[in-house]
């Protein structure tokens, strides 16, 4: 009888070491990543749109992967301008002229970041509903960078089929770029690249 009590005094103190031990390795793995927020941040939710779904969210892990020199960019929006800088490593690399909001529907100034990313976006009209698809006429052009949402509104960089109109305030708040730039700009950023805007 002796001889059980023993056996199961040690058992319970081998188990209770694994379970101490298990903890413990979860905690230093907690603390690990707390301390480095790119660990965690490395696998961004994206909303996707395609034609044949709705919105969902994906996680994009492409994005986490061979894309350090897209989370080192850093985008500014200068409105005084009328143009969005490009900077790579606190290094300005380019720049694109772009339309801000007209008067009273001011494109907003403030610090932002890339939230949604879509490739031939669709257009809907915001009174009567209608839907423009991908096509010459659609007044988003060939990409969407969104980096604000203010209840219905959503603010960002898109293309447009008035390139014309580039350099002037004539939107209702976004920021309408020459086809083949957004489709370049697009190239250079990922989700939660930073934005700012300045007045």
């Amino acid at each position: 009888m002796a001889a059980t009590v023993r056996d199961d005094r040690l058992a319970r103190s081998v188990m209770f070491l694994c379970v101490g031990s298990a903890l413990l390795l979860l905690g230093i793995q907690w603390i690990a990543q707390a301390s480095n927020p790119q660990s965690i941040a490395s696998k961004p939710v994206v909303k996707v749109r395609t034609s044949q779904s709705n919105d969902r969210s994906v996680t994009d892990h492409s994005a986490a992967v061979g894309t350090t020199l897209k989370r080192e960019t850093k985008l500014v929006l200068d409105l005084s301008d009328r143009q969005v800088y490009v900077y790579r490593n606190q290094q300005r690399v380019t720049h694109y002229p772009v339309a801000i909001g007209q008067a009273g529907w001011e494109t907003p100034s403030g610090s932002f970041y890339v939230m949604e990313m879509q490739r031939d976006p669709k257009w809907q009209h915001p009174i009567t509903g209608e839907v423009i698809p991908v096509s010459p006429a659609n007044p988003l052009g060939k990409r969407w960078i969104g980096f604000l949402h203010e209840g219905r509104a959503h603010i960002g960089f898109h293309g447009t089929n008035q390139e014309e109109l580039i350099g002037q305030a004539v939107s209702h708040g976004c920021v309408r770029m020459r086809n083949r730039d957004v489709v370049a700009l697009y190239d250079q950023i990922t989700i939660g690249t930073a934005v700012e805007v300045r007045p």
